[in-house]
């Protein structure tokens, strides 16, 4: 059997949502596409999405663990960004938000992490 897939949406959950949002929509430029709440209100989701690619990331707030950080193990995995325009200028920025947790100039890389401390690769969008 082959089996044809494509990617729909990456999961992540946060400890304040509104926190999240406004974190991605400054730091990457994602903006809500849509949300849904448990009608019990044990958790909200909400869909943030690049305007561009169709992939969505998740944010999921559970309502009986707010405000107590996750468990990121060793934090290896990852979310990958590719931004469009001067690299040099949108790494300023992101040191300037205080985001930037990793540098690694030899190979042209650079990390930030979300408020939850999700670690985020920046790369140049025509590398």
């Amino acid at each position: 059997m082959e089996i044809k897939s494509r990617f729909d949406h990456f999961n992540i959950n946060v400890t304040n949502l509104e926190r999240s949002i406004a974190f991605y929509g400054e730091a990457l430029g994602l903006r809500e596409h849509h949300r849904k709440q448990a009608a019990d209100g044990s958790f909200t989701l909400v869909y943030l999405t690049d305007g561009d690619t169709g992939f969505l990331l998740e944010l999921t707030c559970l309502r009986d663990h707010a405000d107590q950080p996750y468990e990121l193990g060793e934090n290896e995995s990852h979310l990958c960004f590719r931004v469009a325009g001067d690299y040099e200028a949108v790494r300023h920025y992101h040191k300037q938000m205080g985001c930037v947790c990793f540098e690694n100039v030899e190979m042209g890389l650079y990390f930030i992490h979300d408020p939850d401390d999700y670690w985020i690769e920046i790369l140049p969008l025509g590398r």
